[in-house]
């Protein structure tokens, strides 16, 4: 029994640790990452691109699904207009295929 309990709290932890359902806060203070938006693909950790299916928003894909609820999200995400101020620096495309992180 133990080890079922251990193995579903891993399962739902990995699940999510990287996940990509969004919800965009309004309180710097809530959210996981604080991100700002370049208009310079090169100044981009990350490279979105904004799904209308939550179900391609997976781990670590660059692909994000916006929800209007709090409590369906992994990411509660805050936009700062400084980039200094970011913890995450993203880049929107247009184009699926480039969507990831970027290895810099």
């Amino acid at each position: 029994m133990k080890i079922l309990i251990i193995f579903t709290l891993l399962s739902i932890g990995l699940q999510n640790a990287d996940a990509q359902v969004v919800y965009q806060t309004e309180w710097k203070s809530e959210a996981d990452k604080i991100v700002y938006v370049t208009e310079w693909k090169s100044e981009a950790d990350m490279i979105v691109y904004i799904s209308d299916w939550k179900s391609e928003a997976e781990p670590e894909s660059g692909i994000w699904y916006w929800t209007d609820w709090k409590s369906e999200a992994d990411w509660q995400v805050y936009f700062t207009e400084w980039k200094s101020e970011a913890n995450l620096i993203i880049y929107y495309t247009d184009w699926k295929s480039e969507a990831g992180y970027i290895d810099q």
